[in-house]
This record gives C-alpha cells, structure tokens and sequence, in this order.
C-alpha cells in the first residue's frame, strides 16, 4: 500500500489537486507496480511566501513548486523503477503546475514490511499469510 503525501506551492485550487492525485496515484501504479484501490494521498499546500530555497521563498523566485513522498515496502521497487519515477512525477507536475523550481522533488521512501501497513495488519503479516488476503 503506497502512501503518498504531495505538497504542492500556492493557494488550494481543487482542479489542480484533483488533477495531482489522479496523475500521482497513475504514476505510482504504473511504475513501481501498485494497486490503485491501496494507493492513499494526502495532500498539503503551502503559501508561495512560506516555502523557501536557499533563503529566498518561491514568492521571491515567481515558481512554483510540490514535494512527493511515498512510503513503499523495502525491497518491493527497483533502482531503476524508483529512477524512472522520479522523473515521470516531476515532469507530470511540470506540465499540470508549470513554472517548477528545479528543487521541486520526489522522495521515495522504503520502509521495512514489519513496520508498515493498513487495517491493523502489517505488509511483513501480509506477506507470510498471503493465502489469507488473496
């Protein structure tokens, strides 16, 4: 189960989010071979005036910019799976938001199968019961 938390620079704009998340949840399926119906985001907007890069805010610099962070289990996604990734996500938040601050990033997270999970049960309990679940 990906979860994934994508900030995104500016006011809230329930079109751009929307489109965000569907192109997100696309992606991460696509790529790294996740199951939409288990994919989760969570999205934030931060103020151009509040997000800064090297002392200056994205107001300063007039771009725009996001942060992707998804949590995958350790050892379910290649290098080159998280490599292709990386810049499937920022060109796809390149075309849906324009204007990107080239420190706009993705930040693959793996995480041990006993440490994560959803409905009370870990990926690592998932694993060695998959009978059970599917």
């Amino acid at each position: 189960m990906p979860g994934i938390t994508l900030t995104l620079s500016g006011e809230k704009n329930p079109q751009l989010t929307k489109a965000c998340v569907v192109l997100a949840t696309q992606i991460t399926c696509d790529i790294l071979k996740k199951n939409s119906f288990e994919t989760m985001v969570i999205v934030r907007h931060v103020a151009d005036d509040d997000w800064f890069i090297d002392g200056k805010s994205l107001a300063e610099w007039g771009k725009n910019s996001f942060r992707l962070e998804v949590t995958v289990v350790d050892e379910t996604c290649s290098k080159d799976q998280k490599a292709a990734y990386q810049k499937a996500i920022y060109n796809a938040m390149e075309q849906a938001m324009g204007n990107l601050h080239p420190q706009s990033n993705v930040h693959v997270i793996d995480c041990k199968a006993a440490s994560y999970g959803y409905t009370g049960i870990t990926q690592e309990y998932r694993y060695q019961h998959k009978d059970e679940f599917y």
